[in-house]
């Protein structure tokens, strides 16, 4: 069996129908994987589901809203209640938040930003991680951003959310890799989604983002779904706590 196949695994993802999300979900379900799907554009959601089930895909499409905890808790149990495990978890969901001065947000603003990007993922890992272990381990993998990696003056609040994501992932890594759980983050750079709008509908901020990329492209969802499937699979059983840049190599270029 090829170390990339996640056949009799199942995979619980969150913001499953975003650019990034929708392609996550039809890379674990090509993959062999089954499918517990959550995110809260309903008609979205189980209209990609059906795409999948229709395709030979198992698929649980479930509408949830990741800010209330009760939400969360359920969606764990259903998807126990129809797989009987959860062998990954991917926590997907997320919001770009307010543009501008961090002091600027009020503070529902701010607590609906790390409602979604990062008390998800805590509340998530916190119910699913003990469940993997006892089960004999497991993977999980958060979606994190370059703007976590450094200053921001724009996304400020978005970038702390995000670094937030990176280090939890590396403490679970060291909490649950005993019992097995693997934990790790990917970090992407700019990916052709509706969220990156803004810099490529201009062309003087698409030439000068691409200026700074020593590859002088965007990425795609695609790209960013292969490397967490790739963190999510037998392939990457020796790596945990990593935090894995998809971003063309923005953040190591000069510029030049």
């Amino acid at each position: 069996m090829s170390p990339f196949s996640l056949a009799g695994h199942t995979a619980l993802i969150t913001g499953a129908t975003g650019g990034i999300g929708s392609a996550i979900t039809r890379q674990f379900a090509a993959a062999g994987a089954r499918l517990v799907i959550a995110s809260n554009e309903r008609e979205a959601l189980l209209a990609l589901g059906g795409d999948l089930s229709s395709n030979g895909s198992d698929v649980l499409a479930l509408p949830t809203d990741v800010t209330q905890p009760e939400q969360l808790a359920a969606l764990v149990a259903a998807a126990e209640a129809r797989f009987c495990r959860i062998d990954t978890l991917i926590c997907n969901a997320g919001v770009p938040g307010p543009a501008g001065p961090m002091g600027s947000a009020d503070a529902k603003t701010v607590d609906t930003l790390f409602a979604v990007n990062v008390h998800h993922a805590l509340q998530l890992t916190s119910l699913v991680a003990p469940r993997m272990a006892a089960a004999g381990g497991g993977s999980i993998v958060l979606t994190g951003s370059i703007a976590g990696r450094r200053g921001n003056k724009a996304v400020g609040l978005y970038g702390l959310t995000k670094a937030a994501l990176a280090q939890l992932a590396r403490n679970l890594a060291v909490e649950w890799g005993p019992q097995g759980v693997r934990a790790n983050s990917v970090a992407p750079g700019l990916i052709a989604t509706s969220w990156a709008n803004a810099i490529l509908s201009s062309p003087e901020a698409s030439a000068r983002r691409l200026g700074l990329t020593p590859l002088r492209r965007i990425g795609t969802p695609d790209e960013v779904a292969s490397a967490i499937l790739f963190l999510a699979s037998p392939a990457a059983g020796f790596i945990t706590g990593h935090e894995l840049v998809v971003d063309g190599g923005t953040t190591i270029s000069d510029g030049n």
